[in-house]
């Protein structure tokens, strides 16, 4: 990977501790574009399918929005990396390098007091293999994190995204399974909301409507104030 790569997938990895990242839905609403452009160019789709993929628009439109200030406390951060990244190429051209930039990372502590560096590298790893669109490496590094890792707070998140690569390439059996995993495995994390809803719009993809209406009104029911709530109500309330 070349240092941009690297670079981007840093910034995309401190938005993650939040479970939150402004640029995984910049991307999943560009892609929900171009499927909807797809759909009215080629009136392929119907008339249901492309209110369903406008919602859903209008959906990520509205969470890029209210993501705008997560990113700005951001952008520190960014500046830093990305001057320590420049006095890495100043060197590698044989310039000589310019004062180091002091890049402070809080890290939980581990035993003795020594920061899991380790652990946060390799979920890094990972998440940046998935923000560049690279779903098979993703795959296998959050199976790995999570085998190496199974007690850690990101083991319900990184099998998360395993589902959310499954879903993005429309593999949705094996997208199915993963999100329930999160769901079964992972009841206590951040991410059962999200994975509790994605059960519900796999099975739909799936052809599933009865299946996938019961998965939803659990949701609802369980987790009533959160957004996938709210996603789940909207997808009901067309049936």
């Amino acid at each position: 990977m070349d240092p941009k790569q690297w670079l981007s997938a840093v910034i995309f990895c401190l938005a993650a501790a939040g479970c939150s990242n402004n640029d995984i839905l910049v991307k999943k609403q560009t892609e929900m574009e171009a499927r909807l452009e797809q759909l009215i160019q080629g009136n392929a789709g119907s008339n249901a399918s492309l209110a369903e993929i406008s919602n859903e628009l209008k959906e990520l439109r509205s969470q890029v929005k209210a993501n705008a200030t997560d990113l700005e406390q951001l952008k520190p951060g960014f500046r830093e990396l990305k001057s320590a990244m420049e006095a890495g190429s100043h060197r590698s051209e044989g310039h000589p390098p310019p004062a180091a930039a002091r890049i402070v990372v809080v890290n939980k502590a581990g035993a003795g007091g020594e920061p899991e560096s380790a652990e946060q590298d390799a979920y890094m790893k990972a998440f940046g293999l998935f923000s560049t669109n690279d779903y098979g490496g993703a795959i296998a590094s959050f199976d790995s994190f999570i085998a190496t890792y199974p007690g850690s707070e990101y083991a319900g998140n990184a099998q998360y995204w395993i589902g959310e690569c499954h879903y993005t390439q429309r593999d949705y059996p094996r997208a199915l399974q993963a999100f329930t995993k999160v769901v079964v495995s992972y009841p206590n994390g951040k991410k059962v909301p999200d994975a509790m809803l994605k059960v519900g719009f796999s099975l739909i993809s799936l052809n599933q409507p009865e299946q996938a209406r019961t998965a939803l009104e659990s949701l609802v029911e369980k987790y009533p104030k959160s957004q996938a709530a709210a996603k789940a109500r909207e997808r009901l309330s067309r049936y």
